[in-house]
């Protein structure tokens, strides 16, 4: 009896062996930076220096995973978010991220800001196999998967968003004499490329170019030359400081252009309000997420969640700031694309998954404005809406746009 006992026991045991076994080493695969307790994320962000506005998109994303991680983490792991400042200063970037990559060990460098800070660190981290995820720029050539299969943008492309301003300008304005104000970098360049194409043979209608750098302590002496051009409009392609000197300086010069605004400077919080209210009546520009200054949204399920948050996680946040907007819209996704990876935690298998977003939305984003990715397509968003500056908040206007190349 004992013997027939121990044959039968045998094979059971060494059945649960195998399965326990073969399903562990099936579910459970990690690159550097994961383990069965923790992900590591690194990132950067301008804490100092001329483009510092932006820093409140890493507090806002340090909340964030705060949040995951106090409701049990992203199947069952603690997210360690390891945020280092890179002053917009390029080769400080390097530095930081070569830090982040051969020293903290993460596992990804997720949305790092800036073009020229993103710029010089893609080759490296490409080479690395290091996902550069969702970064924190809208320049075009983040959707490159075929020569950069580890960098994915995250909002629409600066070229697209100037098609859509050239589009409307064209309609609207079609005798326009545009004068263009644009930082001397990739940035201002890729806007500055995306409106002469959407414009095409109509490009004749830009009158003047004016350029500034970074290091400018002020742009006053360049809104002063281009109002001697008689612009009749004027597309401000210029992050937040220097777009708060310029609709103050228009104002005290009394120059009134129809004004397009980029994106990147439409917060009330770091640039409307420091540059008056009075003086941002009309603006234009175009937008892909909720305005947290809106009332509109006070009872939209998303923006709940994000008030919310606000609330038990990052109090200080302004909630009038659309970079803390952004953050959380940011951060959203990747805690998606996380989870989707479940226990395959490599990088590989996060950049599948980026690659694979339908029709995803974040609490954060417009109606009707979805993120789709695919092997061949890495911009996320690529949709927006035309707005116009009333008030103390922005105002919407017109259908959602496709802000595709080429639509």
């Amino acid at each position: 009896m004992l013997a027939i006992l121990r044959t039968t026991a045998f094979p059971a045991a060494v059945v649960a062996f195998v399965f326990t076994s073969s399903s562990a080493l099936a579910q459970k695969k990690y690159d550097t930076g994961a383990t069965d307790t923790e992900i590591k994320i690194g990132h950067i962000v301008p804490y100092s220096g001329p483009a510092s506005a932006y820093g409140v998109i890493g507090k806002t994303e340090e909340a964030y995973f705060k949040m995951i991680n106090e409701n049990g983490g992203i199947n069952g792991r603690k997210i360690k978010f390891i945020s280092y400042d890179d002053a917009y200063s390029p080769p400080k970037a390097v530095e930081q991220v070569r830090k982040l990559v051969e020293s903290d060990e993460v596992l990804v460098v997720f949305n790092p800001l800036g073009t020229p800070s993103n710029s010089a660190i893609q080759k490296y981290l490409n080479a690395k196999k290091v996902p550069q995820l969702f970064v924190a720029t809208g320049a075009t050539k983040w959707n490159d998967p075929k020569h950069f299969p580890w960098t994915i943008g995250w909002q629409p492309s600066y070229q697209s968003e100037a098609q859509i301003y050239a589009k409307f300008l064209m309609k609207e304005k079609p005798d326009a004499r545009i004068a263009v104000l644009y930082q001397n970098d990739d940035f201002g360049k890729d806007y500055l490329k995306g409106l002469k194409d959407g414009l095409g043979a109509k490009s004749s209608m830009i009158v003047t170019e004016e350029s500034y750098e970074t290091s400018e302590p002020t742009i006053d002496n360049h809104i002063v030359k281009l109002k001697t051009t008689g612009a009749d409009v004027l597309v401000d392609i210029s992050t937040p400081k220097f777009a708060a000197q310029t609709i103050k300086k228009m104002a005290e010069i009394e120059w009134k252009p129809m004004h397009i605004l980029s994106n990147v400077s439409i917060s009330v919080g770091s640039v409307i309000k420091p540059a008056g209210h009075e003086n941002a009546q009309g603006i234009l520009s175009a937008a892909y997420a909720k305005d947290g200054t809106d009332p509109q949204w006070d009872n939209d399920p998303g923006m709940k969640k994000f008030f919310a948050f606000l609330d038990k996680y990052y109090p200080e946040g302004d909630r009038l700031n659309s970079s803390v907007v952004y953050g959380y819209g940011a951060a959203q996704t990747l805690t998606r694309i996380l989870e989707l990876c479940g226990d395959d935690l490599t990088r590989a298998n996060i950049m599948r998954q980026a690659a694979n977003l339908k029709d995803y939305t974040p609490d954060t984003l417009l109606p009707g404005i979805k993120i789709n990715t695919s092997s061949t397509d890495f911009a996320p968003i690529e949709q927006l809406q035309m707005m116009r500056f009333k008030g103390e908040k922005w105002d919407l206007f017109g259908d959602i746009i496709s802000g595709e190349l080429g639509h």
